[in-house]
């Protein structure tokens, strides 16, 4: 298809220009894919200069036909805003189509949290006489305590561990590196587990400075994190649906009750817009009634 030249350079433009991680590199073409499969299914081989608004707007179309949520469809505009820009960058088109494109408007949905008693009883369900239950002891607190996401996690080097300065050094998404206070308590967690467990193993080629390793001493996946997540909040019977980023939100939600300052926490998370950030300033209903009992005037 006449399309295929210029996804296929959209994706060297993500990685080298945007220095993107393969994970987001798929993402962005998997938008771009959908579209590539609407005019294949148009019966319309045609290149990005033919391509207008109209277009675009039967794709919306299609793709909300297909039941796709309207969080889904304003990804996939942001997706074709972005390959169209690339575009414009490259002079291949002379405007971009997408300028009128307008997304669906979206409800703002609060993240699950948990409870800090609810991540005490996931913590305390560890089996720690199994031989990997320090290992998962560390992986929750470091979840917990950092705010990582799981990606980060996986990829946390011991190079990156400065707990001299309460300190860890994250790579986080295109490669941005930012620096994240560590508590005591996932400090001596990751101590312990790389002083009693981790020194016995015998590491594969190329994890030696990889800190948390599975049972063949290689990098874990993000699949195994959500496993062992899963299995704990079925055995304290959890009734939420939880995964790694729900640790992330825990922390993020938690620190802000307490009164940190939102820039803080937006630089610990590694948020680019503090918009994001701002979706954890919730308040629970029983809190702004307490408060409104509490200090309003006329109560």
């Amino acid at each position: 298809m006449k399309l295929d030249n210029y996804i296929n350079g959209y994706r060297s433009y993500l990685r080298l220009e945007k220095s993107l991680s393969e994970n987001s590199i798929e993402s962005y073409l998997f938008d771009i894919n959908k579209f590539k499969q609407f005019l294949e299914l148009k019966n319309l081989d045609i290149t990005p200069v033919d391509i207008n608004l109209n277009h675009l707007q039967t794709f919306i179309s299609w793709i909300n036909e297909l039941g796709m949520s309207s969080h889904t469809q304003a990804r996939v505009i942001s997706g074709l805003k972005s390959f169209f820009n690339y575009l414009l960058l490259e002079n291949i088109i002379k405007s971009a189509p997408t300028e009128l494109l307008e997304s669906p408007r979206l409800a703002r949905k609060l993240p699950d949290t948990l409870s800090i008693d609810e991540i005490n009883r996931l913590i305390d369900a560890i089996d720690l006489s199994q031989a990997q239950g320090q290992r998962n002891k560390a992986i929750l607190e470091t979840l917990y305590g950092c705010g990582l996401r799981v990606s980060e996690l996986i990829n946390l080097k011991i190079s990156c561990l400065f707990f001299n300065s309460s300190f860890i050094r994250i790579i986080g998404k295109g490669d941005k590196e930012r620096l994240v206070p560590i508590g005591r308590t996932a400090q001596k967690q990751i101590s312990i587990y790389m002083e009693t467990i981790r020194c016995h193993q015998e590491i594969k080629k190329g994890n030696d400075d990889i800190v948390f390793l599975n049972r063949y001493g290689a990098k874990l996946t993000r699949a195994m994190i959500f496993t062992i997540i899963k299995r704990l909040a079925v055995k304290i019977n959890l009734k939420k649906t939880i995964s790694p980023h729900t640790f992330r939100h825990s922390f993020a939600s938690h620190l802000i009750d307490g009164g940190a300052d939102l820039r803080a926490v937006q630089d610990m998370l590694g948020h680019e817009s503090i918009t994001t950030t701002e979706i954890y300033t919730h308040l629970d209903r029983e809190f702004l009634r307490d408060a409104i009992i509490q200090f309003h005037p006329r109560k």
